[in-house]
């Protein structure tokens, strides 16, 4: 028997034994056919980039199955970082994002809810708006969410940034173009 674990905007995460389910929902303000061609897309995307992830040294759950809306993985047992959050945690999530960009992958939902620590691993979860891009504008607002999540979830959030950016700065090579894009990303948002 199945029991859910989580809700969001888009899904439904229920698990079974050592199996995780992320159901898409229907939306009922669209078209049944475009819903269902979005839904559908949206699921295979996500299993892609997901396995994708895994092959680029990105830690993230094993894909087990894929169905027209639905995502089977393994479940991975652990804590949120967010209840774990350090700095050395940090450093090494710099890393990992760093090796994301590298393959021109793109998150799109970068925070400490995002990503389980198991052990001294950290896996990283949830690519449901993740996406393929290379641009240092993309991969600077997929870091600016982090910082935002950072400054305003966390304690001593300088210090974590700062640890961040060594470890993205350890496994990406464009890493001071798109922290310096995160800078202009964040002035644009004061004069807003």
């Amino acid at each position: 028997m199945a029991e859910e674990i989580g809700r969001g905007a888009e899904a439904v995460i229920t698990k079974a034994g050592e199996r995780v389910t992320k159901w898409r929902l229907p939306k009922g303000y669209r078209m049944a056919a475009l819903d269902e061609r979005i839904r559908r897309e949206r699921t295979v995307m996500e299993s892609r980039i997901i396995s994708e992830a895994r092959r680029c040294g990105v830690p993230t759950p094993i894909v087990l199955d894929v169905d027209s809306f639905s995502l089977t993985m393994e479940h991975v047992e652990g804590v949120k970082l967010k209840d774990r959050i350090d700095p050395a945690l940090t450093e090494g999530v710099g890393e990992l994002v760093g090796r994301l960009h590298a393959c021109g992958i793109v998150h799109g939902d970068l925070t400490t809810s995002n990503m389980i620590l198991q052990g001294e691993k950290i896996y990283f979860i949830d690519f449901g708006l993740a996406f393929h891009d290379q641009g240092i504008e993309a991969q600077g607002v997929d870091v600016h969410v982090f910082f935002q999540t950072v400054r305003s979830c966390h304690d001593r959030p300088e210090e974590l940034i700062s640890a961040f950016g060594r470890g993205y700065a350890r496994t990406y090579a464009r890493a001071g173009e798109v922290l310096r894009r995160v800078g202009e990303i964040e002035a644009r948002g004061r004069y807003l």
